[in-house]
């Protein structure tokens, strides 16, 4: 795999995309594209049947535009960086830091294309996709993005160090469904990789992602709390959320199939789970949620600093 490096040397785990698989993606954008376009000329054509030929022309003109090249800039804007191409491919289109694009980048990517791969065919894309090292074609150079490869082995993940154990269970009554989903792996990054940081970098982006995520929750990030402790606890709390819906959910289950009582709780949880009647109706059944799922302490995590009077904020350090 190839890392990229960002201006702030933060290491992003990011596979570029090649040729090949490019190639897949952007004929099957260009087989639905085509389609699209030949159905709208074939219902324009018939509606402006009447009209002369300078009008049919135009006409004929702004359809080009508009399909050919509007809506594969529009499809990458909303997507953000998937069209059904690369979506079939596993691939996405990213800015050179990691981000999302924007409308500036899948504009650019787009009235390039129309010279790269409309006008020759691909060849010119091919080319350049062929000369750069990480598979950028014209288009992405120029619009700074970079198409990367979104389908990974599972078995390459990297453990989201816990928090310092006085934080865990502290940030419970946040409020995470404003928390977009890039912002979640903006933070997940960092906090996987800020062992490689130098110290000021990974303060100053400890700092800005805790203050983006203290926007998105409404609640100040708490003084005293350390921006990356902060932002862990709020990653912990998330994960715990997540794991409370998938084990009430799987105790529901049972109880909807059969109305069966609810077996013995799983190692992990803390106090034992309460037996429902099969006599209690299916939309009233609600299983009891665990009380504390122990979270197993994971190597090379946060610790706390051991010693007599630890406060909040000075007994959080990054693993060694």
């Amino acid at each position: 795999m190839s890392e990229l490096v960002t201006g702030d040397a933060v290491v992003l785990g990011l596979r570029p995309a090649r040729l090949p698989s490019r190639a897949l993606a952007l004929a099957i954008d260009l087989v639905v594209v085509w389609i699209v376009f030949i159905l709208v000329s074939i219902g324009l054509a018939v509606a402006t049947v009447t009209l002369d030929e300078a009008a049919s022309a135009a006409i004929a003109v702004a359809t080009f535009l508009l399909v050919l090249v509007g809506g594969p800039i529009a499809v990458e804007t909303l997507s953000h960086g998937r069209s059904l191409g690369k979506l079939a491919c596993g691939l996405r289109v990213v800015r050179d830091d990691g981000g999302p694009i924007r409308f500036r980048h899948a504009l650019v990517r787009g009235a390039m294309g129309v010279v790269e791969i409309l006008m020759t065919l691909g060849v010119f894309a091919c080319i350049a996709s062929l000369v750069s090292a990480r598979g950028r074609r014209l288009g992405d150079v120029f619009a700074g993005t970079l198409v990367v490869r979104e389908r990974v082995s599972a078995g390459r993940g990297i453990a989201v160090p816990p928090p310092p154990p006085w934080l865990v269970g502290r940030f419970a009554g946040l409020d995470l469904s404003a928390v977009p989903d890039e912002l979640w792996l903006a933070i997940r990054q960092y906090l996987t990789r800020m062992q490689q940081l130098d110290a000021q970098v990974g303060l100053s982006m400890a700092e800005r992602l805790a203050g983006e995520l203290a926007v998105r929750t409404g609640v100040p990030v708490p003084p005293g709390v350390p921006a990356a402790a902060y932002l862990a606890g709020v990653v912990n709390e998330r994960q715990a959320r997540d794991a409370r819906r998938v084990f009430a959910a799987a105790q529901a289950d049972p109880i909807r199939q059969g109305g069966v009582g609810v077996g013995p709780a799983p190692m992990g949880v803390v106090g034992p789970a309460r037996a429902v009647s099969s006599a209690a109706p299916d939309d009233t059944a609600s299983p009891v949620a665990p009380a504390v799922l122990a979270a197993p302490a994971e190597p090379g995590g946060f610790e706390a600093e051991e010693s007599g009077d630890r406060k909040p904020g000075t007994g959080f350090a990054p693993p060694v």
